[in-house]
């Protein structure tokens, strides 16, 4: 992982606890001890945005969700997440969300409304539920708890009894694509009670089903309440690469959400977080009888 992830995890934190004060570049880079100019740097080129940027559609998506499960008006809204005037809210939201606060409102509150009685945890495009227990776990569409956009996808416990039961929320895909490259899966992630861990995963299979690159972040787990953050997977997909299996693991009681996933490419600089051990191949079986030590 990059030696500026630290810098950029307690960046997030630091903005999210601050989305309704003052924020800017220079406020922002004072918290990594950089120049604003160089941290400017570090964060667009991880993040893919500007600091400036980033805080606005975290503002906007914490708007959004006032707008659906508040009553506060809308320029109260506009106004405790710093923008000047109700216009200025309106023509940035607009920008985001196609369409401006009081018809979104409006809009949103009755789609939501007519989901509710509807059976729609098991219903996300493109995912599904797996794991040791999935029936013992939900997952679904959060338009309350978001990063960006409309809204984030959740992983809860239902009926869990023992702390190691376990379930993901996960997806697949050909490898064809990212094959001979090393990619970068990241995704926010924000987490409440947490009796044991959550994290993301990411595998690599041949076509035979065979494991060949493998991390769910069990050094470095996710643990309690959290609020939201990125973290990371890198891993190399090998030429004889088939699958690429990537998701959302929660052990035991609790919630997870995620949003904004990503896959990219990282050149060899970026160290993999692979966890499978591979030793050096022998050129024939050695040690048979057990008589020799490690020298």
């Amino acid at each position: 992982m990059s030696h500026y992830d630290p810098i950029i995890k307690r960046t997030f934190e630091f903005v999210e606890n601050s989305l309704h004060e003052p924020l800017n570049l220079e406020i922002v880079a004072a918290q990594s001890a950089f120049s604003k100019y160089h941290f400017h740097r570090i964060f667009k080129t991880s993040v893919g945005m500007t600091v400036n940027e980033y805080i606005r559609l975290r503002r906007l998506a914490n708007a959004s969700s006032a707008l659906l499960y508040s009553d506060e008006r809308i320029l109260d809204i506009a106004l405790y997440y710093q923008f000047e005037t109700q216009e200025s809210f309106t023509k940035a939201f607009k920008e985001v969300y196609k369409l401006p606060p009081g018809k979104y409102r409006k809009m949103m509150s009755t789609i939501i409304k007519n989901m509710e009685g509807n059976d729609m945890t098991t219903t996300i495009k493109g995912w599904f539920l797996s794991g040791g227990d999935p029936y013992n776990y939900e997952m679904g569409i959060d338009h309350e708890v978001v990063h960006q956009g409309k809204g984030s996808a959740y992983l809860k416990s239902k009926t869990v009894l023992d702390t190691e039961e376990f379930s993901t929320m996960m997806q697949q895909c050909k490898a064809e694509k990212f094959r001979n490259k090393r990619i970068k899966f990241s995704g926010f992630i924000r987490t409440q009670e947490l009796e044991n861990l959550a994290s993301l995963w990411m595998r690599v299979d041949n076509a035979t089903g065979d494991v060949l690159q493998f991390d769910n972040m069990s050094n470095r787990p996710i643990k309690g309440t959290t609020n939201w953050n990125r973290y990371s997977i890198v891993l190399d997909v090998p030429e004889q690469s088939s699958v690429l299996s990537f998701g959302v693991i929660l052990t035991g009681k609790g919630t997870v959400w995620a949003d904004h996933f990503s896959f990219e490419e990282v050149n060899e600089d970026t160290p993999t977080t692979n966890l499978e051990i591979h030793g050096e191949l022998q050129d024939e079986p050695v040690n048979l009888s057990f008589d020799e030590v490690i020298g």
